[in-house]
């Protein structure tokens, strides 16, 4: 399971997803400088520390290294995601408080991923899951119901670094 990216880390990591193509430690480098003073060997390490943790893959192209990404931000987040509910003593009731945060635009994404997710399940699948007569359908993903008690507490882990996105958009 991976671990969530620290702030500089994140930065790199978001450069490197979104060019989408192996990178120079140079053009990481004078992209984040647009933003913030930082030195050659700091990036070199954060590339260096990202391909130990098994972030990025590197070559080598003479005396240096091209870095690109192991997997994609949408892994990256769904990672996250899956292995915060997994920890939960209450799966339910963290989904429901998860739910009870999104925008309006999110929860119309989670609809038409949920979609997307039932069109590919085989037949016998989706049959299996379907409730019987005698169970309530639940209510839709952004229908107006409440939360279980305490389950609108829920936000970010104090000590996390910001800047980390698990919506899969850069900054």
């Amino acid at each position: 399971m991976p671990r969530r990216l620290g702030d500089l880390e994140d930065a790199v990591m978001t450069r490197v997803w979104e060019w989408n193509r192996p990178v120079t430690v140079r053009e990481v480098l004078e992209d984040l400088q647009k933003e913030r003073s930082i030195a050659y060997t700091t990036v070199m390490t954060v590339l260096d520390n990202l391909h130990q943790k098994g972030w990025v893959r590197r070559e080598a192209e003479g005396r240096a290294y091209r870095y690109e990404a192991v997997s994609t931000r949408a892994a990256y987040a769904a990672a996250l995601m899956n292995e915060a509910w997994s920890a939960s003593d209450n799966p339910a009731a963290a989904l429901v408080a998860f739910f009870g945060m999104m925008s309006p635009e999110q929860r119309h994404a989670l609809r038409d991923a949920v979609r997307m997710v039932q069109v590919d399940e085989p037949a016998e699948d989706a049959e299996r899951q379907a409730p019987g007569p005698e169970e309530a359908a639940p209510a839709e993903v952004g229908e107006a119901q409440a939360p279980p008690e305490g389950a609108g507490e829920a936000g970010s882990a104090e000590g996390d670094e910001p800047g980390a996105s698990a919506t899969g958009n850069g900054r």
